[in-house]
């Protein structure tokens, strides 16, 4: 079998503990929707399709239902310290990269060069990615490296100039390994059943230069038995959390998270279904591309490997620049 299948399913140990919490919740959540008057524009009834003015303020009423029991459930897991998980079945048809050993490899830790010690003089490119987590926004910036892998750092610009990645889901997480995003398929949650398999109506030429660490993000691609020229998908791309000794020098990484890998590590712990793929939306928001000059600026209180950096001027609208400066 090709190494970038899966080629034995993955069981993912659910602890106890957030079981339990998870059930208290949904018991919870069940009892309090018997006791509560169901509006009249939910009841079911026989009567025509409900006036557009009424449908928008039933969906809008279901919308904020949803959202406030996946910030529940972001909030249970977060407080548990791990995620559910199910036995994993992975499709042949999906744009994966492989899954990791169940005996865990005993890599190297290498770490990324620091952000706030960069030369003055230097200049990076930075994506920086606003994601939509918890019920609220958290910020992500990767350096983007255009002299290792040009063709694949390129593409990627175009796209988050584009507006393409905004409103796109992580339809894969898998704890201690990776998170992946960037197929088209997920701004539609009716098809989730085929999220992993867009992007592929165009694909990249392989850029297999870099070595892998945690926090590198590579692109995905389909496995060698339908693709040995190991070409990347369009637009497909998974961020690495260890465990990674079966990805190495076969996929073309183009950039490493250099602020908010915790975020990143948070989403791997999040519930998911059989596929992977996180039970509660977690969305890109926003990828917008920008040059930094010099160093990096932490805020005023920052400490451990979970550092955020704070975001630079060009990544801000004129309004946030100027608050910012303000405060």
């Amino acid at each position: 079998m090709d190494s970038a299948f899966p080629v034995f399913n993955t069981v993912r140990h659910v602890k106890t503990p957030l079981l339990t919490c998870l059930l208290a919740f949904g018991c919870q959540a069940a009892l309090t929707a018997q006791q509560l008057k169901a509006p009249e524009s939910l009841r079911p009834s026989t009567t025509p399709v409900l006036p557009a003015p009424a449908q928008t303020q039933s969906t809008e009423a279901v919308d904020k239902l949803a959202e406030e029991a996946q910030k529940a459930l972001f909030q249970s897991v977060d407080k548990s310290g791990g995620g559910a998980a199910t036995t994993t079945s992975g499709a042949t048809n999906r744009t994966y990269a492989p899954y990791a050993s169940s005996t865990p490899m005993r890599m190297p830790v290498q770490r990324a060069e620091d952000p706030g010690l960069w030369a003055k003089d230097s200049v990076h490119k930075l994506a920086v990615m606003e994601v939509a987590f918890g019920g609220a926004r958290e910020t992500v910036m990767i350096e983007l490296f255009p002299n290792s892998a040009p063709q694949t750092v390129n593409n990627f610009m175009d796209l988050c100039d584009s507006g393409f990645y905004n409103g796109l889901a992580f339809h894969r997480a898998i704890e201690g390994f990776l998170v992946q995003t960037g197929d088209p398929l997920t701004s539609d949650e009716s098809a989730r059943l085929k999220w992993g398999t867009g992007g592929e109506d165009k694909t990249i030429p392989a850029e297999i230069k870099l070595p892998l660490r945690v926090g590198t993000v590579a692109m995905a691609r389909r496995s060698d038995k339908v693709n040995p020229e190991r070409r990347s998908n369009g637009s497909q791309f998974f961020v690495t959390l260890g465990n990674y000794g079966a990805l190495e020098g076969k996929y073309t990484a183009f950039g490493q998270v250099v602020s908010g890998l915790e975020t990143f590590k948070r989403i791997s712990l999040m519930p998911v279904d059989a596929n992977d793929c996180p039970v509660a939306r977690i969305e890109i928001k926003s990828v917008k591309v920008i040059t930094q000059k010099g160093p990096m600026q932490l805020p005023a209180i920052s400490a451990g490997e979970g550092r955020r950096y704070i975001k630079p001027d060009a990544a801000r609208g004129m309004v946030g620049r100027f608050f910012h400066h303000i405060w």
